[in-house]
């Protein structure tokens, strides 16, 4: 579980919440019909910038935003290198009883441990991870095309509300409450992009960046394992892939 994300959520929406409940009745800010407008418009005109099966699984990447934990680089560091070491001194079949922490890393030690061509494991790999990474992008696209409509369909309700309220004006009495009503959906669209599509959206993006990461680092790792390389070489240039502050003191004698 992401606590980041958690606390962000619940954070924000309970800000919000608090300053309706000190403000007044809270039942105030609750109307179907302007609940409908901008939930329901807004599915609907974002499903029409997808297909129905990319739309449908943004759902599942967005649990990433909430359940996901990226590994720590250098613990793939150590691995990579700690796998370098052994195959090294007896052998690349050494590694076919080695369980691998990670999936992709071991998806690449069996195509090495199979005799497939370096440059060959080297490509299935990459076309792997951008194939994955295409997939989160796509629910990061779903959900930011959701927090650009939102907002529009909050304005649509309001346009709707306006007009409801100017066929009545023969009562002003109705007036205060009507203009209520008809700003709620501005206030839904609003706080459906900002508090909810968006922040996912850019949390998605930011997962795709650890992923690519440490993806980046299994493909050079297995590559520099098949080619036999000196793991305290391939661990120095696996560690060249993370920022200064991230990496490990042994780095100075690399």
């Amino acid at each position: 579980m992401d606590l980041g994300t958690l606390l962000g959520l619940l954070g924000g929406f309970g800000v919000v919440l608090g300053a309706i409940i000190l403000g007044g009745s809270a039942l105030i800010f609750l109307n179907p019909p302007s609940l409908l407008v901008v939930f329901g418009g807004t599915l609907g005109a974002a499903m029409m910038k997808f297909t129905l099966g990319k739309f449908l699984g943004a759902l599942k990447v967005a649990a990433k935003a909430f359940m996901y934990q990226s590994e720590d680089p250098n613990v793939i560091i150590e691995e990579a290198v700690s796998l370098a070491d052994v195959a090294r001194k007896e052998g690349l079949l050494s590694l076919q009883d080695h369980n691998a922490s990670n999936d992709f890393l071991q998806k690449g030690l069996q195509l090495c441990l199979d005799g497939h061509d370096p440059e060959l494991v080297k490509n299935i790999l990459t076309r792997d991870m951008e194939l994955t990474l295409e997939r989160h992008a796509n629910g990061s696209q779903i959900f930011r095309a959701i927090g650009d409509v939102a907002p529009a369909m909050g304005m649509i309700g309001t346009l709707i509300g306006l007009v409801q309220m100017l066929s009545s004006m023969d009562d002003p009495k109705k007036i205060g409450p009507a203009m209520a009503i008809a700003l709620l959906t501005t206030l839904y669209g609003a706080m459906i992009a900002n508090m909810l599509a968006l922040p996912i959206a850019d949390k998605l993006e930011f997962r795709m960046g650890e992923e690519r990461l440490n993806m980046s680092l299994i493909i050079e790792s297995i590559d520099g394992i098949q080619q036999g390389l000196n793991p305290r070489v391939l661990g120095s240039m696996l560690k060249s892939y993370l920022p200064s502050k991230q990496r490990g003191p042994e780095d100075d004698e690399l």
